[in-house]
């Protein structure tokens, strides 16, 4: 097969799969003006593709390829390609495009294309445009020119384009090749839109300043009435108005149960060692003695 990318060609070839040994290749060619098969610097080669030489560069020319396949004394048949002409059979691919903002109704577009220049050859572009990145309308229009003015669009807003390149041949051929990608840029605001908008900042900035200026004077009333009021809660109210009686015994029962003092306990203990070294008649007198001190 020829594959051609902007007037650079070259003939691939699948390879030749042998079990042992190394196949070579080689490649020849002819013309429609020249029947003679000729060497194109692509003899006995391992590699699996040949570029086309200078002399082979025309773009009107039609070129017939063969190639073979090698192994020591032992060859292949010839295979060959299909008629070829490079402007015909090429693919151009996409321009570069660059866009420039210079006027709030109108965007600035330059071209550089795929291919040089050559005599007997024209180039045009397709230009696609549309208002935003998302508008499925688009506008279309057709230059020679690689750079131009889109006109008559609004400002302020997002536009995207994409250019395709046509080639005209002497013979009103014509080629199109790839579309670029998408170059989006936005248009300016115009002056007499700039100067709409300065009253109404000068505006909203002198009421947002007489607000702030407001708040500031009243900031006390703001912060009385801000506060939320000062009462009990509900439930709380409801609890000191009339609290539940068994918390209050249970209070009562916690006084009267407080912890005997440290001299009564000291004094009882004397008072028991005393009665253990007297007689029962002692012990019963110290036993009233006891409780006297407890009273």
């Amino acid at each position: 097969m020829v594959y051609s990318y902007n007037f650079n060609s070259s003939l691939r070839w699948s390879p030749v799969e042998v079990d042992r040994g190394l196949v070579l290749y080689t490649v020849q060619y002819k013309t429609g003006a020249f029947n003679e098969w000729d060497e194109m610097n692509c003899t006995r080669m391992a590699q699996t593709q040949c570029s086309f030489p200078w002399s082979l560069k025309q773009r009107r020319w039609t070129v017939v390829l063969r190639v073979r396949a090698e192994l020591g004394q032992v060859t292949s048949d010839w295979v060959e390609t299909d008629p070829f002409v490079a402007e015909r059979n090429t693919t151009i691919g996409p321009p570069k495009v660059n866009c420039e903002t210079k006027n709030s109704d109108s965007l600035l577009i330059s071209i550089t294309p795929p291919i040089g220049s050559e005599a007997g050859y024209f180039l045009q572009y397709h230009v696609s445009y549309w208002e935003n990145a998302t508008s499925t309308t688009k506008q279309e229009i057709k230059t020679s020119n690689t750079l131009f003015k889109i006109r008559n669009i609004k400002e302020s807003t997002l536009y995207c384009l994409g250019v395709q390149v046509e080639l005209t041949t002497y013979l009103a051929f014509q080629l199109l090749g790839r579309q670029s990608a998408p170059v989006c840029c936005r248009t300016t605001i115009s002056e007499a839109t700039r100067a709409a908008f300065i009253p109404i900042f000068v505006l909203v900035l002198a009421l947002a300043t007489g607000g702030l200026f407001l708040l500031w004077r009243n900031r006390r009333t703001i912060k009385y009435w801000s506060q939320p009021p000062l009462q009990i809660p509900p439930h709380f109210e409801e609890y000191l108005k009339d609290p539940p009686m068994p918390v209050l015994e249970l209070l009562d029962n916690h006084v009267e149960e407080e912890p005997l003092d440290s001299s009564f306990v000291l004094s009882h203990v004397e008072g028991s060692q005393a009665c253990g070294d007297s007689l029962d008649g002692q012990a019963h007198s110290c036993s009233i003695s006891t409780d006297s001190e407890v009273t």
